[in-house]
Order: structure tokens, then sequence, then C-alpha cells
């Protein structure tokens, strides 16, 4: 990595396109930045293009979470202070 560059922790905020979110995230990851996704939305999980996305997302070492409880069976859930202190700690957070 370039030495005048510095890793930015990027946070992608899944609000209305999640799908559109876990690509953006996982194409993030090119450039050495950490990046999260955290989903403030329902998503449908199941469609193909959902698991190729979250696919993906394995791949790029980015885990899924959420703080909406209907979403605990399909990602990690976290409380609202942890999901908060996720937005305060990114560099940057990019609304999808």
């Amino acid at each position: 990595m370039n030495q005048g560059s510095k890793t930015k922790k990027l946070l992608v905020l899944a609000r209305r396109d999640p799908i559109e979110a876990m690509r953006v995230a996982a194409g993030l990851t090119i450039h050495d930045h950490q990046v999260r996704i955290l989903f403030l939305c329902e998503a449908d999980l199941e469609t193909e293009e959902a698991r190729e996305y979250l696919e993906l997302l394995e791949l790029s070492e980015i885990v899924p979470q959420s703080f909406l409880s209907s979403m605990e069976n399909k990602m990690e859930c976290l409380d609202v202070i942890q999901g908060s202190k996720m937005m305060a700690d990114a560099d940057q957070l990019i609304s999808l």
C-alpha cells in the first residue's frame, strides 16, 4: 500500500437498496479500506442475487450486521448503542 495513503474505516449503511449496498461494500475492499455494512432496513437475502452478494461479502471478510431484531436469524445483530458506536467510529458513512 502507498505510504502516503491512510486506511479508512468505511461503513456502508443499507437503508433503501440493500443489494446495491452489499455490492458497494464488497467493491470498496479493493482499496484496502476497512469496510463494514450495517443493515437499517429489511432485506430479502434468499434471492439468488442476494446470495451472490452475501458470498462476495464473505470473500471480502465483511460480516453483515443489523440492529433490527427481525434480521437476527439472517445476520449478526447489534443493539442500538453498538450500532451508534459503529457509525461514530467510521471515517466515512456511505448510505444506500
